[in-house]
This record gives C-alpha cells, structure tokens and sequence, in this order.
C-alpha cells in the first residue's frame, strides 16, 4: 500500500503521491491510471477524498476523468506554467502589455528556433504559415504561427510563456485581431520569418520577429488609441 507524502494538508499530499505514482511509472499523456476504488486503497483514503485530489489535477489537465471510461494521464501533465482561465476582461491597456511581453520574448524565440528546428519543427510552421492564408470559412484545422515558432525553439518553458499569452483570454484577442488584422501582410512577414528560420539565419529570424510584433503593437495601439 502507498502512503502520501507526508508534509503539508492530505490533499496536497495525495495531489503530490498520484504525481509521483505517474512519474515512477514512467506514464505519459492517454496512459491509463488505477480506478479511484484502487487509488483509494493504494493510498488508505477515502473515495471521495482520492476524487478531491484528481479534480485538482484534472484542473490543469495532468489527469483526464472519463466517465464509464477511466482515469488516464493529461496532456497538462509535463506542463511548468499554466494560463488562467478566470482572468477578468482584458483592459486596453492589459491588451498592450500582452503584445509588448511577446515584442519583448518573441524575437529570442525565434532566434533558438532558427538555431534548433527539427524537420518536424520545419513542417509545422509551413502548416502554420499556410494558415494564414486561408479564407475564414475554412473549418480544416488551424496551427498557430508564434505557438509553432515557440515549439520549434527546443524550451518547453519558453512554448509555455507563449502559449499562455496567447491563451489569456484567448476569445477576446482573437476578436481584437479579427477587427485589426492585415492578412496580407501578417502572412507575408510569416514567410519571410519562416524562410529566416528554415535556412537557421538566427539573426534574420530575430530581427524579423521583432519587426512583425512592432508592427503589431503599433496597429494595436493605434486602434484603441493608447498612444505613447
């Protein structure tokens, strides 16, 4: 029988037991987990207290509960940062703080990127790039340029900052960019930052980057008249 760590409140022990149960397991994403029947025995607690303990995991998507299915590992489960999914509406001014994080993070990204894609990176961000293009009506499922930029970087917690930017109140951006957006342009300047990349001119790719996201502040604040 497993015993939880014993330091801090039972829940965050239990939180902390099912998470070294996964890593001594060596179980990763859409592996299965024990029943809560059998995690509640494994570790000498109650049903519902083990559920207590899943919920919060399930919160961050380290562990997914199937009804009539099971318990299996989350997507969530390596992830070091997390965006939050309650934040207020974004002010104006929040809004200009996002896109100057990404002015301030982006063009070093993409620097590492040019430095250390994989084929694999290369064939995402084509995929991304001809996102770009496509009409809005087009249902076929979308990658995100800057996520697959961040992915080709090689830093998983430099993805994860760039993930949770582009998340924070991912509905409203996507409805600011909607009203603000240059297509052309946006899709010209990810080819030219995609080529960069490819042909690993980690200067250019840095360079590039910058230009685009300075772009992008300017339309932004232009548009919601926060001039400096």
């Amino acid at each position: 029988m497993s015993q939880a760590p014993q330091s801090g409140g039972l829940s965050d022990r239990l939180v902390d037991g099912l998470l070294e149960l996964i890593s001594e397991g060596a179980l990763g994403p859409g592996d299965s987990l024990p029943t809560v029947r059998e995690l509640a025995q494994r570790f000498a607690v109650t049903t519902p207290t083990i559920r207590e303990a899943l919920r919060r995991l399930q919160t961050t998507d380290a562990v997914r509960m199937r009804h009539g299915s099971g318990i299996y590992v989350g997507d969530g489960i390596h992830r070091m940062l997390m965006p939050n999914p309650n934040s207020t509406p974004l002010k104006d001014e929040h809004i200009v703080q996002l896109v100057e994080a990404r002015l301030t993070i982006e063009p070093g990204i993409a620097a590492l990127a040019a430095a250390n894609r994989t084929v694999d990176d290369l064939e995402r961000l084509a995929r991304a790039v001809d996102t770009a293009k496509r009409a809005a009506e087009d249902n076929r499922p979308k990658l995100n340029f800057h996520r697959e930029l961040a992915a080709a970087s090689g830093n998983q917690v430099l993805f994860e900052v760039v993930d949770s930017l582009l998340a924070a109140r991912s509905r409203e951006q996507r409805a600011l960019r909607a009203q603000i957006e240059n297509r052309a342009r946006d899709y010209e300047q990810h080819v030219a930052i995609f080529l960069a990349v490819e042909s690993g001119d980690v200067e250019q790719a840095r360079h590039l980057t910058e230009q685009h996201l300075h772009d992008l502040r300017t339309t932004v604040t232009d548009h919601l008249g926060t001039h400096e």
